[in-house]
């Protein structure tokens, strides 16, 4: 029986960092898809991965026109649930992300999102997860969707994980910039999340 050959979309966010201690997948691969926050998620995923001995893919395409609110340079469309939302961007970076690991034989596919992502955005829910996985594991490749951590919410992940906070420090969750704007939900949640463990 071949053995599972694993990989986490890592955005360097505190979730998917998470994810990669807990589950300690073979690759990681971080998608600069054309967001403001681009270099910063590359940093801090690249950091993550040395010290975890995580091999790490950086995949670059360019979608920034296609972008919308704060994780681009666009007006967030009329219909958007929230300021950073993204038009479809779960679905890209999953699809992305199954078409760089198709190339190295990898046939899991694990997501960081938490419970909480679903209450924000359809593309967070456990059902799109689900309807996702159904899609891509019919093609060519096999490849399985996994969220791990979509029942949970972030504190539980953390200390599920048991990730050094030493390496939460490393996150980055700004949406606007490579630097917290500390205006942003992004950078909200980190400082909450940091207070609400003591870590500063």
């Amino acid at each position: 029986m071949q053995k599972n050959k694993t990989a986490i979309l890592l955005s360097g966010g505190m979730d998917s960092m998470a994810l990669a201690y807990w589950k300690k997948p073979e690759y990681a691969i971080t998608i600069d898809y054309g967001q403001n926050c681009a270099e910063a998620e590359i940093k801090a995923s690249s950091f993550f991965c040395k010290e975890l001995d995580i091999k790490h893919i950086i995949v670059h395409v360019g979608c920034s026109s296609l972008g919308s609110g704060t994780l681009s340079n666009n007006q967030s469309l009329k219909i958007a649930p929230t300021e950073e939302w993204w038009p479809y961007r779960n679905q890209l970076l999953v699809t992305l992300g199954c078409m760089k690991s198709i190339t190295l034989g990898i046939n899991i596919l694990m997501i960081g999102s938490v419970r909480t992502d679903g209450q924000r955005h359809v593309d967070g829910k456990s059902e799109f997860y689900s309807k996702l996985n159904d899609l891509v594991s019919m093609q060519e490749g096999n490849i399985v969707i996994q969220a791990p951590a979509i029942e949970m919410d972030t504190i539980e992940l953390i200390k599920k994980s048991e990730i050094p906070y030493s390496l939460l420090l490393h996150s980055h969750s700004c949406h606007r910039s490579n630097h917290p704007c500390m205006k942003c939900t992004g950078c909200y949640k980190n400082y909450m999340i940091r207070k609400q463990l003591g870590i500063d």
